[in-house]
Formats: structure tokens, C-alpha cells, sequence
């Protein structure tokens, strides 16, 4: 093996290597936020409210705040499964905001109680089979 085809060897190597490491790294894995308003008035807007709520329960959201709700993916194309999930169950009325963010960005969060900052929970471990 000459010595440029053996340097193109070790950098492929180097490559594959980098990018096996990187790939849940703080930067390529993603926060969906899904925020919405719906309306609550009569008994079936709440029942599609709370049908809404549940598939993003179902489909591994967690409650953030009262009608904010998060979701962990590990790679944009996650994302993006889940989010056309979202947009497959949007109720006819309301308002429903979706946003992607890195995980990166969303380490450095500030949150509150009142006007005492609140301490950040340890995150969960995520497991991804497939």
C-alpha cells in the first residue's frame, strides 16, 4: 500500500470514528417544543383539547409547562417524524406552535420560581433502539 492510500485509510478511519462519537452530540440531537392554545368552551372543544394532549403523551412528549410540551430526539430525522406526527393531529380549532431547538440550546435554559432560580433537574437518560 503506498503512503497516500494508506493516509486516505487512516482518515477515513479517523472520520468514521469522529462521526460515531458525535452523533448524540449537543448539537445534532434536538428539543421539539409544542405550545398551543385551544379553545375550552363546550364540552366537545375540551374533549378534542384533551385528545390533542394525550396522542403527544402517547407519542413520548412530556408536560414542560400547563400548555407547553417537550419532546427529546436524537437526530433531525426524528425530529422530524415527530413533528409531522403533530401535524397530523392538529385540532381544527386553536392555535398550535411547534419549534425545534438543540439540545445545546436548551442546557442553557434559565428557569424560575417567582424570582428564585430554580434548579435544573438531572436529565433522564434517553434510550433509542431502533
Amino acid at each position: 500500500m503506498s503512503v497516500l492510500q494508506e493516509l486516505v485509510v487512516r482518515l477515513f478511519i479517523r472520520n468514521m470514528h469522529e462521526n460515531y462519537y458525535s452523533r448524540l452530540n449537543q448539537y445534532r440531537s434536538l428539543w421539539i417544543l409544542v405550545f398551543f392554545d385551544l379553545p375550552t368552551e363546550t364540552k366537545k372543544d375540551r374533549r378534542i383539547a384533551t385528545v390533542f394532549r394525550k396522542k403527544l403523551l402517547d407519542d413520548g412528549f412530556a408536560m414542560f409547562q400547563f400548555s407547553i410540551y417537550m419532546r427529546f430526539c436524537a437526530s433531525r430525522e426524528k425530529a422530524e417524524v415527530h413533528t409531522r406526527r403533530v401535524k397530523i393531529n392538529l385540532p381544527a380549532k386553536g392555535k398550535v406552535g411547534l419549534m425545534q431547538i438543540t439540545d445545546r440550546q436548551f442546557g442553557m435554559m434559565e428557569l424560575f420560581h417567582g424570582k428564585t432560580v430554580a434548579e435544573k433537574d438531572q436529565p433522564v437518560q434517553q434510550l433509542e433502539l431502533f
